[in-house]
């Protein structure tokens, strides 16, 4: 099967998706207005609420929600083929999304920049808020163990990848100094971005030669190494101004990740490799190597971003609220970046599905497993021998996308004997998609553990308090830490798409609500319908996990508290949803017969002037 094609109809939907469903969106739905005035000026602080450029925000939040999953996701996925994961990528990020991201980032923006917890507490009720912010703290630590797996798996005894992506630390604050504080008031972004890249290219080529030298062995690192070091990154960048490190960084990786999206297009069209998996292979039916369940309802918590991710609410109502300049670039930036995830995706599904299907499947299984399929490898030996690493039994997804991605590259004119290079630069790329979702997803589980924690004892509820800014940061990486360390990818990943999804369904359930009160029934169903979807799927995807996954792990030995924690975990994101939904019919009930919606439903009111006016949110 030839990729032209497939790639030429994907691109043709993201644009039409763009073009039409988010202008009915912005237009009709939201009633997207200039002249209110965003949290980013109405608060600004220069530390949390800091009113950014529409490209530097977008690279920022794009940066921040294109982790593992749309890499990973559909890697993993096409254990069931390439036709499964192709369609629900595209018609997911569409229709449910990109709708998420863009109605959760208006809604928040409209509640002053407060998370999907607050917007849930004044849309439906303290009640549901409450359950809301438990259940969203949980389902964050746990997707954060998800996507830092993924870059332990990748950088674990990798010098090269490890000096390569360390090197962007860095480079990043550099960047910010030079961005925002060089020149007072004025915002800088030709030169520190012709800086950034410059620097990044040079940090790959040198990677090849440090792992050449003496210093190859200080910078080999063990998997539980990668995972304290990680999360020692994590609390820092959590902590630090959102200035200096964080935003930099994700504007940084975003010309990475969107030139190698970009090149990987070019790619695809001219070398247009053709697609060596079928359409639909025996495993789904069940019983896969690598997915233990069927097609149904496993592809859609397997793939999560990419179609829809409920982290991405969370960043929608975290960090990308409080940074928005004006609330018509909440389109191109919430719908936008959602778009171009949903292409990462895609991309990653060709690369992987351009492999033999022996070579993905002995890359992806561990020997013992791969030698009960009756596949045979055709490549393997050859890429190993390129990339200078053994490949066989690497799991997770990250190494057999790197693989295929090199592939695609090493085809164009020139570049058939940089395998190597093109290898560690895939692999870099996917590090870079994942510890840049990583910061961000921790600094917005702090957020949300600071709101928690502030119902307590009220000073932990202030974000410039650098006591608690410091002390939930720590509790929010050992929570992720503690996951990794003593997890794999076979027990987190279930547990992440699991939840991942299920909290997609929180963040529907919340946006629906916003649209009925403020009095917008007739296109509630925008979000409802992808609500019932995903809700289905997910809470019967969590059940299956918890009876077929995690509970038979308590009768291995070493494994019994790994499969009750699992287990206890699933069980309160599952309850946590169905409370949140039901209290949420209960308030669309009420809103249809009249009664009046709370009075921060629609945001800061207009005048006819056009001024806004403040104090109800």
């Amino acid at each position: 099967m030839n990729t032209l094609p497939i790639l030429l109809a994907a691109l043709c939907v993201y644009a039409i998706g763009y073009r039409y469903y988010s202008a009915f969106i912005a237009a009709k739905v939201l009633a997207l207005d200039d002249r209110r005035t965003t949290p980013g000026h109405l608060f600004a602080d220069r530390h949390n609420y800091v009113a950014s450029p529409r490209w530097v925000l977008f690279g920022h939040h794009f940066a921040a929600i294109a982790g593992a999953g749309p890499l990973i996701g559909p890697t993993l996925a096409a254990q069931f083929g390439f036709a499964p994961g192709f369609l629900w990528l595209l018609i997911g990020a569409v229709l449910a999304g990109c709708v998420q991201d863009f109605t959760v980032l208006v809604a928040s923006v409209r509640h002053g920049g407060r998370s999907l917890a607050e917007v849930a507490r004044k849309e439906i009720s303290p009640f549901a808020g409450l359950v809301a912010m438990i259940a969203v703290l949980f389902i964050l630590l746990v997707t954060l163990a998800g996507l830092g797996i993924v870059v332990v798996n990748a950088l674990a005894n990798s010098p090269w990848g490890f000096f390569t992506i360390a090197m962007t630390i860095p480079i990043a604050i550099v960047m910010g100094w030079w961005m925002f504080k060089s020149h007072a008031g004025e915002i800088r972004i030709t030169g520190p971005s012709i800086f950034g890249v410059v620097l990044l290219i040079g940090a790959v080529v040198a990677g090849h030669w440090v792992a050449e030298t003496s210093w190859a062995g200080a910078l080999t690192f063990t998997p539980h190494q990668i995972t304290i070091l990680m999360a020692f990154y994590g609390l820092v960048a959590s902590v630090l101004p959102v200035w200096l490190v964080l935003e930099p960084r994700d504007y940084l990786s975003t010309y990475v990740k969107l030139g190698t999206i970009a090149v990987l297009v070019i790619g695809v069209l001219v070398v247009h490799p053709n697609i060596q998996f079928p359409n639909f292979t025996n495993f789904v039916h069940g019983g896969g190597p690598i997915i233990k369940g069927k097609l149904f309802p496993f592809l859609f918590v397997t793939i999560a971003c990419g179609a829809i991710s409920g982290f991405h609410s969370l960043v929608s109502s975290g960090t990308t609220p409080k940074m928005l300049d004006r609330e018509s670039d909440a389109r191109f930036i919430g719908y936008g970046a959602m778009v171009a995830e949903s292409l990462v995706g895609v991309l990653a599904l060709i690369a992987a599905c351009s492999m033999a299907p022996g070579d993905f499947f002995a890359i992806n299984t561990t020997p013992a497993v791969f030698s009960r399929l009756g596949l045979h490898t055709v490549n393997l030996d050859l890429f190993s021998r390129e990339v200078g690493e053994h490949l066989a039994g690497r799991t997770g997804g990250a190494v057999s996308l790197a693989i295929g991605m090199a592939q695609i590259f090493r085809g164009l004119p020139g570049m058939d004997r940089l395998m190597g290079y093109w290898y560690h630069y895939a692999i870099m790329f996917e590090a870079l998609f994942i510890l840049t979702t990583v910061d961000t997803g921790t600094r917005v589980a702090r957020y949300v553990l600071q709101e928690l924690m502030g119902k307590v004892y009220k000073p932990f509820g202030k974000t410039s308090w650098l006591p608690g800014n410091v002390l939930t940061s720590f509790f929010v990486v050992l929570g992720w830490g503690y996951l990794i360390y003593t997890g794999n990818i076979s027990t987190i990943w279930p547990l992440f798409g699991t939840g991942n999804q299920l909290l997609a369904t929180i963040a529907l359930a919340v946006v629906t609500t916003f649209l009925i009160n403020m009095g917008k029934q007739r296109y509630a169903w925008i979000s409802f319908v992808p609500m019932c979807f995903v809700g289905v799927t997910t809470v019967t995807a969590g059940v299956l996990s918890i009876t077929s996954i995690f509970l038979p792990l308590t009768a291995k030995p070493g494994q019994v508290f790994t499969g009750y924690l699992d287990s206890i975990l699933m069980s309160i994101f599952i309850a946590g949803v169905i409370l949140v939904v039901f209290d949420a019919a209960r308030r669309w009930l009420k809103a249809m017969k009249g009664e009046p919606a709370p009075q921060e439903a629609f945001g800061p009111p207009l005048t006819r002037t056009g001024e806004v006016k403040m104090g109800c949110c």
